[in-house]
């Protein structure tokens, strides 16, 4: 069998393509598809057709018809096609759900199942059966109130979709021996030997099963202090760090990529200085991003320009003063040279800590969106915000119905996951703590025709987090009613306020990078990197991407066609293309034509209602001040952000993202296959 529309929408493609004229293009395609189709019977009336056979009658029609203008097109659209069909073969897997070229370089990479031999032995539909069956498993553990096989074909449902996914380990490992599903963990470092490379025997069994892992490296006693046990002297926290990238460069996460580690020291450590310009030295510390825990003390001693104590860990004894601007300079010259070390704000985080009775928490997972206690564990999943818009209106019922859906998933997955260590198992069997997010929040903005650096974009951002917050409160509680509350329930301040819930935290905005492109939309809460440019997949193949709702607009406005593509591929950018509507440019803005502020403020929109943290890198251009950095950090405390992360462009040497490839398609940017925007460094992948 074919399909009659693919025919008549690759000779609509090719008549567009040379007349810009929309009805005449039509007209033409359902006319010569009329006579495609009768060709085809006549020559296979007991044969299917292959592709060629019929891409060859197409061409053959055209030209009959005197189109040999659009025939020429089409002959340039077959020659693309094919490509990409090779390509998928050469993949060597079934695309049974019709996606990209890269997002089925991304999962034959690193999601779809392989034999011993290495073969892939899953097509992505069945990767998307195995977790739902996997995770449905979980309802035998409770009287629930639909059959296990209903729930599995709805958390089926919303993966096929493309409107719900969780984080990579659980589609790499769910219904696989491995079965470790969670993203982000926090490890406790002692400041002893034992302690510290118990730390480091517990990361790589994390990075070996595919999580990621956060250190607070604080207590470690500074360089130079006191060792009883052998009358030596210490080497300081940032000597051992060393240690822990080195293993982590040589471990990979579930057999499938590089481990990723953030390391945070406070503000008041006796090294902070030495932490601070680590990163400034090339090739160090490449497997870590980097934060300063600042304190509340801190920053108003920054503002007032007062003397600030480093203490030592060991004694907490006064060992320094120092001027808190001079370390707060180190901090943003840093920053600007190479991207770290970002801030997490520590009093911020401890005064919406639902826990505190528990304990305080010191550091976040390797992207920032997860501040967690020791040993704690968070599984993570987003819901895909492109997917509930309709018309020009969010579809709020069909996002509440996602919400509910995706939090019992994320709970069932804490029942069915094999934790690496019996102390993170312990904690958070105890707070069941789950972090829902967001993916195509750029997509949503430019489907309703608002524009991201806006008033209304940061209107729209607060009240969305609000009722994702909101309903996903109703979804804890209602499972509460079904399974009990989390254990630690009592220690946690919703038994104050009568708050029965099942999970201690259920919000979380990641950055989606991997996630993001298996879905086809734009990452986590960050704008586009870029309208159109050029995919690096396969080891150095090339194709062109253009962002399908640009498309859209484009063709609507009779402007679309190869050479505006290539021109757009030159900056990513619509702003400085004369040809390209005001009204398109509004709306199409990219990570580098938004200021800061605008930036900032949609990170602070998210927060507001978001009971975990928020990754957002706020993007900078090549010609931002050490000066800019300073505002943005100050400006995110002044905010009540719980972190911040900014990258200046070319702050790094690789890049994920390259304005530019000189080595072919000259003058194009270029995004290596698993970039989806934010970071353009390689480091935030979950």
């Amino acid at each position: 069998k074919f399909d009659r529309k693919k025919i008549e929408n690759a000779i609509k493609k090719a008549s567009y393509e040379v007349l810009k004229d929309r009805e005449r293009a039509e007209r033409i395609a359902t006319s010569v598809t009329e006579k495609v189709i009768g060709k085809i019977v006549v020559s296979f009336k007991k044969k299917i057709p292959t592709v060629e056979a019929i891409q060859d009658i197409v061409e053959s029609v055209l030209m009959s018809e005197g189109y040999s203008t659009i025939a020429k097109s089409y002959i340039l659209y077959r020659a693309e096609r094919s490509k990409i069909r090779l390509a998928k073969s050469i993949l060597g897997l079934k695309d049974d759900l019709k996606l990209p070229i890269n997002t089925l370089e991304v999962l034959r990479r690193r999601y779809l199942l392989r034999d011993e031999n290495g073969n892939i032995i899953e097509t992505p539909s069945e990767m998307f059966r195995r977790v739902a069956y996997h995770i449905a498993q979980a309802e035998k553990n409770f009287k629930s109130y639909r059959r296990c096989e209903e729930i599995e074909e709805k958390f089926y449902q919303m993966m096929r979709n493309l409107e719900f996914l969780p984080n990579s380990p659980t589609l790499m490992n769910a219904g696989t021996s491995l079965g470790q599903l969670s993203a982000c963990f926090v490890l406790p470092v002692e400041d002893s030997i034992e302690g510290i490379f118990q730390a480091l025997k517990n990361m790589a069994k994390i990075h070996q099963t595919g999580g990621g892992a956060g250190f607070n490296f604080s207590n470690l006693r500074p360089k130079g202090d006191i060792v009883h046990s052998t009358m030596g002297k210490a080497s300081g926290p940032v000597s051992f760090m060393s240690i822990f990238n080195a293993a982590t460069e040589v471990i990979v996460q579930g057999g499938r990529r590089r481990g990723a580690n953030m390391g945070v020291l406070r503000c008041d450590h006796p090294d902070i200085l030495e932490f601070i310009e680590v990163k400034l030295e090339k090739d160090r510390f490449t497997n870590f991003n980097l934060s300063v825990g600042v304190t509340d003390e801190f920053m108003e001693a920054v503002k007032r320009g007062d003397s600030f104590h480093l203490i030592n860990p060991r004694t907490g004894k006064k060992v320094r003063e120092i001027k808190a601007n001079v370390i707060f300079d180190l901090i943003v010259n840093a920053a600007w040279r190479t991207g770290d070390p970002g801030l997490i704000f520590l009093d911020e985080i401890n005064r919406k800590n639902p826990l505190s009775a528990i304990g305080k928490i010191e550091a976040t997972n390797p992207c920032g969106e997860l501040p967690l206690l020791p040993y704690e564990s968070c599984n993570l999943g987003s819901i895909n915000l492109s997917k509930i818009v309709k018309g020009d209106k969010i579809d709020w019922e069909k996002l509440a119905d996602l919400i509910h859906w995706a939090v019992r998933f994320l709970d069932d997955v804490i029942e069915v996951n094999k934790f690496p260590l019996p102390e993170i198992k312990k904690i958070t069997l105890s707070n069941r703590k789950i972090g829902l997010g967001v993916m195509g929040f750029a997509d949503m903005l430019i489907k309703l025709g608002i524009p991201y650096n806006s008033q209304k974009a940061v209107e729209l951002a607060e009240n969305l987090m609000r009722f994702i917050h909101k309903e996903s409160l109703k979804a804890s509680i209602k499972l509460a009613e079904e399974r009990g509350v989390f254990p630690n329930y009592g220690k946690s301040v919703y038994k104050k306020k009568n708050l029965e819930l099942r999970n201690a935290t259920v919000n979380s905005i990641a950055p989606t990078g991997s996630i993001s492109i298996i879905a086809g939309c734009s990452s986590g809460i960050e704008p586009l990197f870029a309208i159109a440019y050029v995919r690096n997949v396969l080891s150095g193949s090339k194709f062109f991407e253009i962002n399908p709702i640009f498309q859209e607009y484009a063709e609507r406005e009779g402007i679309f066609g190869k050479e505006l593509i290539v021109e757009i591929a030159r900056s990513g950018s619509l702003q400085k293309i004369k040809r390209i509507p005001e009204k398109i440019k509004r709306i199409f803005v990219t990570a580098f034509d938004i200021g800061f502020e605008d930036h900032l403020k949609i990170q602070a929109a998210f927060q507001k209602y978001t009971d975990n943290s928020v990754s957002k890198t706020i993007n900078l251009p090549a010609d931002a001040t050490v000066d800019d950095v300073r505002k943005v950090y100050m400006m995110a405390y002044e905010l009540k952000l719980k972190g911040i992360t900014i990258y200046r462009y070319g702050s790094k040497e690789e890049q994920v993202l390259t304005f530019g490839d000189t080595r072919s398609f000259e003058n194009l940017i270029v995004a290596e296959s698993e970039y989806s925007g934010g970071c353009a460094v390689d480091i935030c992948h979950f």
